[in-house]
């Protein structure tokens, strides 16, 4: 299936690893010039190289704190600068401090907050000027399961995400018909992140092997955890006009482990 998104210029925060770097080079393997983000400049320059390697298109990497509106604003400003316009936009985040209720800090809620939600608002209210005179305009934000379904000793992630769920769709209305509006709620797939978890696990003893650790991870139904590209997949099918008539969807990509 031909995406046609060869051309277009697609913005992915905080994107230089994981499920974000994944819809990166989704967007990237079907021709569209991609920006991406991140904090620490060696994992910048890794998806440079990996953006380069899979696509025709342009890339930008750069080093940007989506916690910082100025920031924002600035990686906007460049990635239109950069490729002539903007098409896309998908937000991601990294995942905030786990930790149960009583255990969670005011600090940390602000912290959450910021980088789950405002940073989300800040790229989008942003790039909305762009995305409005494109001609195919889309935002898909990644967020995860939990704004469904609690996960245990994940307050933050389970309470504050649900914030960008309601942002997606009171946009999604704002928006229309010029920008679509999604978002992506992602189970557990093999990133980085849950590779270090796994690993942690394993040294404290709690698995015997990576392997065995991360079967753990696998309570969905096609007993497996997901790839990120995957995900990636379906971000970038969410951007193109092959879902020209999805828009304020919540779209779960858990292999099917959510029960509600």
């Amino acid at each position: 299936m031909d995406l046609e998104l060869e051309g277009n210029a697609a913005l992915c925060t905080a994107a230089t690893s994981g499920l974000g770097l994944a819809s990166a080079e989704a967007l990237a393997a079907e021709g569209a010039d991609v920006a991406v983000c991140g904090q620490t400049p060696d994992h910048v320059d890794e998806a440079r190289q990996r953006l380069e390697s899979v696509g025709d298109g342009d890339v930008l990497a750069v080093e940007a704190d989506i916690t910082d509106p100025d920031q924002i604003e600035a990686l906007v400003e460049e990635t239109v600068d950069s490729f002539g316009g903007l098409d896309h936009v998908v937000t991601s985040a990294g995942g905030p401090a786990p930790g149960p209720f009583m255990e969670t800090t005011e600090r940390e809620w602000y912290s959450a907050y910021d980088l789950l939600v405002m940073s989300a608002v800040w790229t989008t209210r942003t790039a909305y000027p762009y995305l409005r005179d494109s001609e195919a305009g889309t935002i898909v934000n990644i967020t995860s399961r939990s704004v469904r379904e609690v996960i245990d000793d994940l307050v933050l992630s389970n309470a504050v995400r649900r914030a960008v769920i309601g942002l997606m769709k009171t946009q999604a209305r704002e928006f229309a018909p010029e920008v679509r509006v999604n978002a992506v709620l992602p189970g557990a797939h093999e990133t980085p992140r849950i590779e270090e978890l796994v690993e942690a696990a394993v040294e404290r003893g709690e698995y015997d092997s990576y392997e065995a650790g991360i079967e753990s991870w696998s309570d969905a139904p096609l007993q497996r955890v997901g790839q990120p590209e995957e995900l990636g997949d379906v971000v970038a099918f969410l951007s193109s006009a092959r879902s020209s008539y999805v828009t304020g969807t919540a779209l779960p990509v858990d292999g099917g482990a959510m029960r509600s």
